[in-house]
């Protein structure tokens, strides 16, 4: 299974992509051993994910998330914050 993740630092950055393992992810992220841009200070949080069957389909996904504007990005981490698990 492939993972769609929004993680979010101290800051309200936020960073989108696609794992097979999430914690093992966010940990690499917090170690400064991930992508470039999470190298901060801050410790990101994991405030978004859907689950795919295929690489194809979260890669997909993941580009359709990444083209949204900030507050789109925001709206769909509300709703799974609250279980609302919908398309926008």
């Amino acid at each position: 299974m492939y993972y769609v993740y929004i993680i979010k630092n101290g800051y309200s950055k936020l960073y989108i992509g696609i794992t097979e393992n999430l914690q093992n992810r966010l940990y690499h992220h917090n170690t400064g051993q991930g992508a470039q841009f999470t190298k901060s200070k801050s410790e990101f949080q994991i405030v978004f994910s859907e689950e795919y069957k295929t690489l194809a389909e979260a890669r997909k996904r993941e580009i359709q998330i990444k083209k949204w504007r900030r507050d789109k990005k925001e709206m769909l981490i509300k709703r799974f914050k609250n279980g609302i698990l919908t398309k926008i």
